[in-house]
């Protein structure tokens, strides 16, 4: 007896015994895409773009084809994708027309109060690491507090864009030029500075015999070339569009076309110094976003202009991410998830050529609450010996399942001081059950609910309800063109009573409302969803909606990396972005 329990206290103690121990918790690499339409995909059916290496995730993996976003834009979508709640939840709303966290000048933010899957994994002996877009706030009271940084929410490390892109980060031909001049004119303030102290002192100690006049020129000069520098640069990419390295701003106004390049090997780094694991890792693209900054290596390579060629320099960046976890042995040991934030923007064109997403066979896209193109995302989710290869799902899940499914396989459990929408999705991607645990989901524009989802628990099919649908323009458009994205209210809305229904296992395109001439639970079915709706509303606490009241840039909020005004730096040098590997 004593011996089989000196054998088992070696075990336990040894690595090998360490290791044994250590493999009830994965690690996990979590990848974001921007904007990316579910039909820009091979996998998804598109056989006009080229992304290998997701197909080959999809074949690898789990398929979720009926993956929904909390929200149709970037800000609440990742507060619900973080958080696992209605983005209505943690106020990360609006009741106004601007519905994401329109500069990092201001206040508004993920609430601290509010707890991420980053945070329990850290609890649970994870290393963390978010690398990309943020887009969740910065700053509070001052340019320096970083109130809501990542590493307030459960991140170790961060390196990426605080902000997100937009189309005065690309591209910048007069980038080059300002840094070099800022850094002459940084230079002439420093030497007035210098040379106005030095007289002040001389003047007080009677050493220099200089009218006050003279000196009080020198600091007026100084304050006038500050505020005429500041004055021309009202262009957002000097203020928004920036990179850091945990808290140090490393590129401002940002290189945008290097930005992914550095980011894979920031990310491969990681892995790399945590491969011991367990780690999480949050890959947050900056593609496909407009501008669509794409390297020199991928310009030209598709058969859809920029937009093509930006997809597949992001598929690639898949590749090398993938590759890596394979280099550093920890495969079958690795969780891979992999989606968009929310649908395609139809509306995104230079000219009358497109530069924003598809979204298949799917109506609506980004900004569209309630359509399905607007929150239809692609879903993978690979996990080799612990998850079926090629298996397909065709039952609603949402991106708020990533929270208590990440909660489950870590072993933390989930929070039980608030509402978790989401559900654990492992018993349904393992094949212990058939159906998913949402019978109901709602759809939120904004602050405004537009839309609700039921699929009962005996029955196939998956109703979808309609009380608000955007106004299209110009008529007989299938996009809101003249106001480049959809309004949530007001005039350029249509409120529906009785509501718009579909069933979306027969008709997934949403192009034939029932009615209840055509559709025999018609009225049943509006009740139901009536009665979840308002059983729904009760479980929502009122809080201050972060994007309605402190959306409002303000000139000490905004970040820089020097001495303000004077904020123009590159830490990161020439790097090369793909040199001349192999597409």
């Amino acid at each position: 007896i004593l011996a089989i329990a000196l054998s088992w206290t070696c075990f336990l103690l040894s690595p090998c015994g360490a290791q044994e121990v250590h493999e009830d918790k994965p690690n996990i690499v979590l990848m974001i895409v921007d904007d990316l339409g579910i039909g820009d995909l091979g996998c998804f059916g598109n056989d006009t773009m080229r992304t290998p290496n997701i197909d080959r995730l999809a074949r690898e993996g789990v398929q979720l084809k009926h993956h929904i976003s909390a929200a149709s834009m970037c800000t609440p979508s990742r507060a619900a994708f973080l958080t696992g709640r209605y983005p209505i939840r943690s106020g990360m709303v609006s009741n106004r027309v601007s519905r994401v966290i329109s500069t990092l000048g201001a206040p508004a933010g993920l609430p601290r109060n509010e707890t991420t899957f980053a945070a329990l994994l850290k609890r649970q002996g994870y290393s963390t690491a978010l690398i990309g877009k943020w887009h969740e706030g910065l700053n509070c009271d001052s340019r320096h507090d970083h109130c809501h940084h990542p590493y307030n929410y459960g991140f170790d490390y961060f390196y990426g864009m605080p902000f997100t892109l937009f189309e005065p980060c690309w591209p910048d031909p007069s980038r080059d030029t300002e840094l070099a001049i800022g850094g002459k004119v940084w230079l002439c303030i420093q030497l007035v500075a210098v040379a106005a102290l030095t007289a002040a002192l001389g003047k007080l100690s009677r050493l220099i015999c200089l009218p006050w006049s003279f000196i009080f020129s020198m600091i007026l000069f100084i304050f006038l070339l500050g505020y005429f520098w500041f004055s021309s640069y009202k262009s957002p990419l000097y203020w928004d569009c920036l990179l850091m390295r945990e808290h140090e701003i490393t590129d401002q106004p940002m290189k945008a076309e290097r930005a992914g390049s550095i980011m894979v090997r920031e990310a491969t780094s990681f892995m790399e110094r945590h491969r011991e694991g367990p780690f999480l890792l949050v890959f947050s693209f900056l593609h496909v976003h407009v501008p669509l900054p794409t390297t020199t290596e991928f310009i030209g390579t598709s058969k859809h202009g920029l937009y093509g060629d930006n997809v597949q320099e992001m598929d690639f960046m898949v590749g090398k991410l993938l590759d890596a976890i394979d280099d550093f042995g920890v495969r079958n040991h690795t969780l891979v998830y992999f989606t968009s934030d929310h649908g395609g923007h139809l509306e995104a064109r230079v000219g009358h050529a497109q530069v924003g997403g598809w979204n298949g066979i799917y109506k609506g896209g980004k900004g569209m609450a309630g359509w399905e193109g607007g929150i239809r995302v692609p879903g993978l989710v690979r996990w080799p010996g612990r998850l079926p290869a090629g298996k397909v799902i065709e039952e609603p899940t949402s991106m708020m399942d990533v929270f208590p499914t990440l909660a489950a396989v870590s072993g933390s459990t989930v929070p039980q001081d608030r509402v978790i929408d989401g559900q654990d999705l492992m018993p349904l991607l393992q094949g212990d059950v058939e159906r998913s645990e949402h019978e109901f989901l709602f759809h939120y524009c904004g602050a405004f609910l537009h839309a609700a989802r039921w699929h009962p628990k005996d029955s196939e099919a998956v109703w979808k309800v309609h009380y608000v649908t955007p106004v299209f323009q110009p008529p007989g458009a299938q996009g809101c063109y003249e106001t480049q994205y959809c309004r949530c209210s007001g005039k350029l809305v249509t409120y529906h009573d009785p509501p718009l229904l579909f069933d979306l296992t027969r008709d997934p395109s949403e192009s034939t409302p029932l009615t209840p001439d055509t559709e025999p639970s018609y009225n049943v079915v509006i009740q139901t969803v009536a009665n979840a709706v308002k059983e729904h509303k009760k479980s929502i606490i009122p809080v201050r909606h972060q994007i309605s009241e402190l959306n409002q840039g303000n000139v000490w909020l905004k970040p820089c990396c020097g001495v303000f005004p004077f904020c123009l730096c590159d830490t990161e040098g020439n790097t090369s972005p793909w040199g001349h590997e192999e597409k």
